[in-house]
């Protein structure tokens, strides 16, 4: 299967690569723990109930229906859940997951980034990346990092406290072209979607991922900035379980671990 590439060049310019940080999101790592967990506790004490945010997503795509837009699409999977599902009450395991994905969701808006839907115990998030995809692809990948730390740091000390098992996640991020579709004819109520083959590989990276790590695309670890890609090495496939192969090059798509 071939991965999706826009029509950008596969190296960015120098100009672009040295304004890549300009435009970043200033995140308060230490308020976005503390802001978890007043919810989570809220959540599991009081049964908070949080407000609809993907409101935002469903505007931008209405304006762009039947238009094709790069983007850099993020999956975040709860690990674990099938487990959980036995050893906690149903109503427990409801606030639990609901408000994962409601964090989730948080993160991916405090980034830039809009959050498409809801699948499960999955949240599917996406960085417009027409105008300028290496800022894009450092948004998505610092929030894909900052997940790991609002888990880590916020929601899994709230648990821990009602004798919960810790949260894991599996995160995948890729960059390519999509086009938005609208399956019906009226403009305001039809649902709205994203389609294109870097929806489909941005799924299979994140399940190729280990608990509480996060994989990229080649075509984002291109774009991340250097000080970044530091931080991620070449995931080094040892029973060809990945057999993607890239559209320009008709080699296997490199797939880059997070190393920390």
């Amino acid at each position: 299967m071939a991965t999706n590439h826009s029509d950008e060049k596969s190296s960015p310019n120098i100009i672009d690569l040295m304004l890549g940080k300009k435009g970043e999101p200033v995140i308060d790592s230490e308020n976005m723990i503390m802001e978890t967990q007043k919810r989570v506790w809220g959540a599991l004490k009081k049964g908070y109930e949080y407000t609809g945010i993907i409101d935002e997503s469903e505007k931008f795509l209405r304006e762009h229906v039947f238009k094709k837009i790069n983007i850099v699409v993020l999956y975040v999977d709860l690990v674990g859940s099938t487990t959980m599902t036995l050893e906690l009450p149903a109503e427990k395991l409801a606030t639990i997951v609901s408000s994962f994905s409601q964090e989730m969701a948080s993160v991916i808006r405090l980034h830039g980034g809009l959050v498409l839907k809801f699948v499960g115990d999955a949240v599917i998030g996406y960085f417009h990346a027409s105008e300028n995809s290496l800022l894009a692809s450092d948004n998505a990948v610092n929030c894909a990092k900052s997940m790991l730390t609002v888990i880590e740091k916020g929601i899994n000390p709230i648990l821990n406290q009602y004798d919960y098992p810790d949260l894991m996640v599996k995160i995948g991020v890729d960059y390519g072209q999509s086009i938005v579709v609208r399956y019906g004819s009226n403009e305001e109520t039809s649902h709205v979607d994203l389609m294109g083959p870097v929806m489909n590989i941005a799924s299979k990276i994140q399940g190729m991922a280990k608990p509480n790590q996060i994989l990229i695309g080649q075509d984002v670890y291109q774009r991340i900035h250097p000080t970044t890609q530091k931080n991620f090495k070449e995931k080094i496939w040892e029973k060809n379980e990945w057999k993607y192969r890239s559209r320009l090059t008709g080699e296997i798509y490199k797939i880059y671990e997070y190393s920390g």
